[in-house]
């Protein structure tokens, strides 16, 4: 939802006052998404939509990654912009924690002090989150342990328990609960539904100091933790199935395939290839090059672009998609312009779509050391009206840097043969740090295999 954002003064004025609502920092940890799953920063009511007036006054916000107990990784932080965004991993179970000294606020008449924040947020299993440590680099912070349906909080003030603290929720609707803390610092919650949910904590000490030229008399710390709740699903959302496996219906397939052979053209930067194809009913592809010299010049491209596209229309054994598919979405936003987002349990890859209009739109798949997002520009319906690809693009990006380090943009054209939509043309641009690479295939005089 949309942040209810507030002037910087207003937004001051809450936090000394400690509302029900008001701006603080969140970190959450989203699903796996375009470009891999990455931990973001907000600075807002919820942890969910920053402010962008605020960026760049936490920019300078520090990050660490916890997967084993007690031990920190730290985060490369980067800036959006209404956010800062940090890789993390897409599967396994871990926490964030982050340091953030905002500076120091004075107005006439009332005391100047040091604002700090030290969000958090946790992902996984609840018996592997339970294990993790609290963090010493931070001076408050709330550890969060889960138990059945209750979730606990201890409110740790320099890594010792801060009694009768007060722990305040919010949910996606901004709507508040308070949990008293007892004399250890603790209380224990039960969110009513599940949701993404943030809680924060406050404390004040009476401190003379200096940040950046400016003289405080206090300090005033604030801490959060933001999860998703309950903490780890594996069950698959009955909604999700259905717009997945109607997009899946929507797809042109060949179906009782009886194979074909086509002329190919291929230009890769430059240089020709000609040749014939023939794909046979099982989707094998065999390449026969006019020129025998030229077999294998082209790096096996053209073998490799034609087995892609068999597969994707369904004629190799093993390509099509489970009955059941464990899917479920992957939050409650409905509003993306490129649909919802529905995670994807099972297979060799973590992976993640994004379904619109019967249509999958995006595919995000984690590959080893990189992680893929495949977004589609344009698709073609067919005589059948369903759809075939016509344009889309492909980023790869660093799994352990998110640094992109290549993109393809492709390009596919169709000839209706029978009941059969074949490739016409398929043309790949790739970009990388080295420059452009355009690769082109066209395919002509298709006659489809007798049975």
């Amino acid at each position: 939802m949309t942040s209810r954002n507030l002037g910087l003064t207003l937004a001051l004025l809450l936090l000394a006052a400690l509302p029900l609502h008001g701006h603080f920092l969140f970190v959450y940890i989203g699903p796996p998404a375009e470009g891999g799953r990455y931990a973001e920063v907000y600075f807002s009511e919820l942890a969910d939509a920053g402010d962008p007036r605020f960026t760049e006054k936490i920019a300078h916000t520090s990050l660490w990654l916890q997967t084993a107990p007690g031990q920190f990784e730290p985060l490369k932080v980067h800036k959006a912009h209404d956010r800062l965004r940090a890789l993390v991993p897409a599967t396994g179970h871990y926490a964030v924690i982050g340091h953030c000294q905002y500076g120091v606020l004075a107005r006439p008449k009332q005391t100047p002090f040091l604002l700090r924040h030290f969000p958090k947020a946790i992902a996984g299993s609840p018996e592997e989150v339970n294990r993790l440590k609290a963090c010493d680099k931070v001076p408050l912070e709330i550890v969060a342990t889960v138990d059945g349906d209750t979730i606990r909080f201890a409110a740790l003030k320099d890594g010792k328990p801060l009694p009768k603290v007060e722990f305040i929720t919010v949910d996606d609707n901004l709507a508040n609960v308070k949990l008293p803390g007892d004399a250890d610092g603790k209380s224990s919650w039960k969110p009513p539904t599940p949701g993404k949910y943030s809680v924060y904590i406050a404390h004040t000490t009476k401190a003379n100091g200096e940040a950046a030229g400016k003289k405080y008399e206090e300090i005033r710390d604030f801490a959060t933790v933001a999860f998703d709740w309950p903490l780890q699903r594996t069950d698959a959302d009955p909604e999700a199935v259905k717009l997945f496996q109607e997009a899946i219906a929507a797809r042109a397939m060949w179906k009782d395939f009886p194979g074909f052979r086509a002329d190919f053209v291929a230009s890769l930067d430059g240089r020709r290839y000609t040749g014939v194809v023939n794909v046979n009913a099982k989707g094998a592809v065999e390449i026969l090059h006019e020129d025998p010299a030229q077999a294998g010049a082209d790096g096996g491209w053209v073998q490799e672009q034609l087995e892609s596209i068999v597969l994707h229309r369904g004629a190799r054994a093993g390509s099509s998609e489970p009955t059941q598919p464990v899917v479920r979405f992957a939050d409650r936003k409905t509003d993306h312009p490129l649909g919802r987002l529905l995670i994807f349990d099972g297979g060799r890859f973590a992976s993640s779509y994004r379904v619109k209009d019967k249509q999958l739109l995006v595919v995000n798949r984690v590959m080893g050391k990189q992680n893929m997002t495949l977004t589609v520009l344009d698709n073609d319906r067919n005589a059948d009206g369903l759809f075939l690809p016509r344009s889309y693009t492909v980023q790869y990006r660093d799994g352990t840097t998110g640094e992109l380090k290549r993109t393809e943009t492709v390009q596919q054209r169709w000839q209706r043969v029978g009941v059969f939509d074949l490739p016409a043309s398929h043309t790949v641009t790739v970009g990388t740090d080295s420059g452009l690479s355009v690769r082109g295939l066209a395919l002509s005089k298709h006659e489809l295999l007798k049975r």
